[in-house]
């Protein structure tokens, strides 16, 4: 007898059928080449995650504009030449078994590589201050995200995701603390919204009506001047109802993922789903939540309570790609576990260099802390 009947049941997620509520929610990972190519690290890890069992696998996130690249080995669909690469990251996540959707990001204020970022306005980061967007520049990246998305669907995936999350431009734009413009795209939230919704309705009619397009919404910057839950719960809808298949909810950037209170938060079991409860609340398309939900006993709890409509699994799935499988065959307590103590993924990244898990035995390890 299946153990959590609610977590294996299917779901319809704006027309692609999925087998079950698990999806693997994207993790950057700083496996790619320089040039933002895929390459067989890529390949070899993502084919473990189309076959982990899991019904959907969300792959880190794309940029879209040279200048919008969060890290040296991001990928990259801001030109043609990186669909073919990109398909056969697609081909080896459905071969697997999983739906495969690619998420798309300018950075924004967090872009590297650029001697002046460019951001909603010049508020500053560190002693770095960033452009602020001309109207010219905003409707050159809103047709950015219009043609990546384009390149993700000609790649052969089955859905594109919008990253509006981690505090990068589409968040930018929504949250009064980076966005302090005073013309027609800041100011109110109605005003604080039109960047995101440009960029949802210029993505909409660039892959067409059928295409499923989801979103990364930062539901709380978990900062006291930044955009709220109280807010948040408002902007929701109005996305939602652009035409969204669904809201992928998290919490935090990154200047708050690294402040005490919010450091101790990040080791409790589910500490985002009260935001993602929050949003379902007040929107009508599916919500994915994540944030440690380790025990597949607390998955199935927050989709029979309503919290959520997916699980989203990303350090997690990390750890062990079988959770899946184990969590279907009720062995649940063979689930390696992701050491809420253990930040190694998260020293990675802040390093430069492409991460690995301290669960993975050592022979896994090595290979993927080296780059072609």
């Amino acid at each position: 007898m299946n153990p959590y009947p609610s977590l294996f049941s299917p779901l319809e997620l704006g027309g692609l059928a999925l087998a079950n509520r698990i999806t693997m929610a994207p993790l950057y990972l700083g496996y790619a080449n320089l040039d933002g190519k895929v390459n067989k690290r890529l390949l070899q890890h993502y084919g473990e995650m189309g076959a982990s069992g899991a019904a959907m696998v969300m792959v880190e996130n794309a940029s879209v504009h040279p200048r919008g690249m969060g890290s040296p080995f991001i990928l990259r669909v801001d030109e043609d030449r990186f669909v073919q690469g990109l398909a056969e990251l697609a081909q080896v996540i459905q071969k697997g078994g999983a739906k495969a959707g690619l998420q798309i990001n300018h950075a924004g204020r967090f872009a590297h590589g650029t001697e002046h970022p460019v951001a909603p306005s010049a508020v500053p980061l560190g002693e770095m201050i960033p452009e602020a967007l001309s109207s010219e520049d905003i409707t050159e990246i809103v047709e950015a995200f219009a043609q990546a998305a384009r390149r993700v669907r000609e790649a052969g995936f089955d859905l594109v995701e919008l990253h509006g999350g981690t505090g990068y431009l589409l968040a930018q734009f929504l949250s009064p603390h980076t966005n302090q413009r005073d013309d027609e795209y800041g100011g109110s939230l109605e005003n604080r919204l039109r960047f995101p919704l440009e960029v949802i309705a210029a993505v909409r009619e660039a892959v067409g009506p059928e295409f499923p397009v989801g979103y990364r919404f930062l539901a709380d910057e978990w900062l006291p001047d930044g955009l709220q839950l109280a807010e948040a719960v408002q902007a929701a809808p109005r996305l939602a109802e652009a035409g969204l298949a669904y809201l992928s909810v998290m919490g935090g950037t990154y200047e708050s993922f690294f402040l005490p209170e919010r450091k101790e938060q990040e080791k409790e079991p589910g500490y985002m789903l009260s935001l993602a409860e929050a949003v379902k609340q007040a929107v009508q398309v599916p919500v994915i939540t994540a944030g440690r939900i380790q025990d597949p006993a607390l998955a199935e709890a927050a989709l029979v309570e309503g919290k959520a409509d997916l699980i989203g699994l990303a350090r997690v799935l990390l750890a062990d790609p079988q959770w899946p499988q184990k969590a279907m065959e009720d062995r649940a307590g063979e689930i390696v576990a992701c050491e809420p103590s253990c930040s190694l993924c998260f020293q990675k990244v802040a390093k430069g260099q492409p991460i690995f898990c301290s669960q993975w035995p050592k022979e896994k390890r090595e290979y993927f802390a080296t780059r072609d």
